[in-house]
């Protein structure tokens, strides 16, 4: 187009500034993951019964030996949050198969050949793995309710909940992403996924204060984005609950993390097709 055609172009017509075009194109990535998901839920279903279990057994079995000084709260409602956040990770550390089998049916290149920038693209499926994790946290706040943990339901904790849930999985999914573009197999990627998850796991305040680990574990804790993911939650989803670092320090590790994961999984995403 030329610049007098640009010119005489009605105002409408206008193409969107940059950083708008950059969310469109992310928004309509995460619109599509989304879209699968409706069409077959049963995944999130299935990665919804660990979570429940450590809930329902591993929860009320600590609870009576009260092995943990979990600074007055009840165990159950100490362990809750950070079951929420090993759900949500459990499901986001393997979100990167399905860009290999995209690879392998395809659709990948689709995507590659598309105006979306690389960034719009991890973005949009960073925003996917964070959205669906909302559904395992339904999930969990109903039966951390059945077994009486005692939840804050106000709009304003819960809005805080969903952020960090939204924002501590779009980490996860997009660390995820990064780990299927290097590996780029089904096999290598189920199995280094398989490794990561339970360090990850224990290697955080989900199930255990941070006081109570050995210093070596304390030093890897605190380079878990996991265990300020936890922190978080803890403070905002439990009546009584306190963070063991401020909540801005919190929010702060999760959007750092995201973004550099990105950054990196940008750069990475075309090698998944060569």
């Amino acid at each position: 187009m030329t610049s007098l055609e640009r010119a005489e172009r009605p105002a409408a017509w206008a193409e969107p500034v940059a950083p708008v075009r950059f969310l469109l194109d992310a928004w309509t990535i995460a619109e599509g993951e989304l879209r699968k998901l409706r069409h077959d839920p049963t995944e999130l279903l299935t990665r919804a019964v660990q979570p429940l279990l450590w809930l329902l057994i591993f929860g009320q079995v600590m609870a009576q030996t009260r092995v943990f000084d979990t600074g007055g709260l009840p165990y159950e409602d100490f362990l809750a949050p950070g079951i929420l956040a090993q759900s949500a990770l459990f499901s986001a550390i393997f979100f990167g198969i399905a860009v290999i089998w995209e690879r392998d049916l395809g659709v990948l290149h689709k995507y590659l050949v598309s105006p979306a920038s690389r960034s719009a693209l991890v973005t949009g499926k960073a925003l996917a793995g964070g959205l669906r994790a909302l559904v395992q946290a339904a999930m969990v706040y109903i039966v951390a309710l059945v077994i009486g943990v005692h939840l804050r339901l106000d709009p304003v904790s819960l809005i805080g909940v969903a952020l960090v849930v939204v924002i501590g999985s779009a980490a996860f999914a997009t660390f995820s992403l990064v780990i299927a573009c290097l590996v780029r197999t089904r096999e290598r990627f189920m199995g280094i996924g398989q490794i990561l998850t339970m360090p990850l796991f224990f290697a955080s305040s989900a199930i255990y204060p941070i006081e109570n680990m050995p210093n070596w574990l304390k030093v890897v804790a605190h380079l878990n984005p996991l265990t300020y993911q936890v922190d978080a939650l803890r403070s905002l989803m439990v009546q009584g609950g306190t963070e063991h670092f401020p909540l801005a320090l919190d929010f702060g590790v999760l959007i750092a993390s995201t973004v550099v994961l990105i950054a990196i999984a940008a750069r990475l995403y075309p090698r998944l097709a060569q």
